[in-house]
């Protein structure tokens, strides 16, 4: 009888220990491969679009609080210029949504104030307070660090510089050179062709819910930055990483 009692409970921690280690192993499963390249977006991903609403709202009759719909609408038609064949640059998009904004709002604005608006401070945008350690930290680790943007080739390049990013990626990749902007599939399957690598072997990470939407229907692994004000489409697949800062994405990443 006590040979039968410890047969049973020996059965059971058996039967217990199996479980634990095939969970274990379905765990280890889901785990992603560690990304050959981390793919940046820029704008609000890494730089802090935040100080524009003073020159924004300035252009908008101290209307800051539009800063967000500016750029939204700003965005919406990149891809309305996608969806019909017919690239504008970033930045004429960009001064012709200011233009839409205040028409809408009833403010008078011209041309050369929406550019005064827009045009510098866009190109002297400032790091966000945890990207520089946090991009150090995954350049020391090995990892090659690249960016894709809309804005413009010469555009990314003055941020880059001003707000002292440069010596930090091995490459900075612009749509302009496809002229077609995120979250067209196109954009991501061009970069991942430039550099050589398989979806699945890269790390897509930005603030905006459509760009890691796109990049995860591309095939790429996705990491989204809640930056304040930034939510997921709830309609997207889900991205395999969501943090609230750069700091908590290098915690994760080995």
């Amino acid at each position: 009888m006590v040979l039968f009692k410890q047969l049973k409970t020996l059965t059971l921690s058996l039967l217990v220990a199996c479980q634990f280690i095939g969970g274990d192993l379905m765990a280890a499963e889901k785990t992603l491969a560690q990304p050959k390249v981390i793919i940046f977006d820029v704008n609000e991903t890494l730089l802090d679009l935040e100080s524009m609403r003073t020159s924004i709202g300035a252009a908008l009759g101290g209307r800051e609080d539009l800063l967000p719909l500016w750029f939204s609408t700003m965005l919406h038609h990149s891809l309305v210029s996608t969806a019909i064949g017919d690239y504008q640059d970033f930045g004429k998009i960009g001064v012709a949504s200011l233009l839409m904004v205040a028409q809408n709002n009833a403010i008078k604005l011209n041309v050369e104030q929406a550019k005064t608006a827009i045009v510098t401070p866009l190109l002297s945008l400032p790091a966000h307070s945890d990207v520089k350690a946090a991009l150090q930290i995954l350049k020391d680790r090995g990892y090659k660090l690249v960016s894709l943007t809309n804005s413009s080739n010469n555009g990314v390049k003055t941020q880059f510089e001003s707000a002292g990013l440069t010596d930090f990626f091995a490459a900075r990749f612009s749509i302009e050179d496809i002229k077609i902007y995120k979250p067209d599939l196109r954009a991501y399957q061009w970069a991942l062709e430039k550099l050589n690598v398989k979806p699945e072997e890269a790390l897509m990470v930005a603030a905006h819910g459509w760009d890691v939407a796109g990049a995860k229907e591309a095939g790429l692994q996705t990491a989204f930055i809640a930056r304040p004000g930034k939510a997921l489409y709830p309609l997207a697949k889900t991205p395999d990483y969501k943090v609230n800062d750069l700091t908590e994405l290098v915690a994760l990443l080995k």
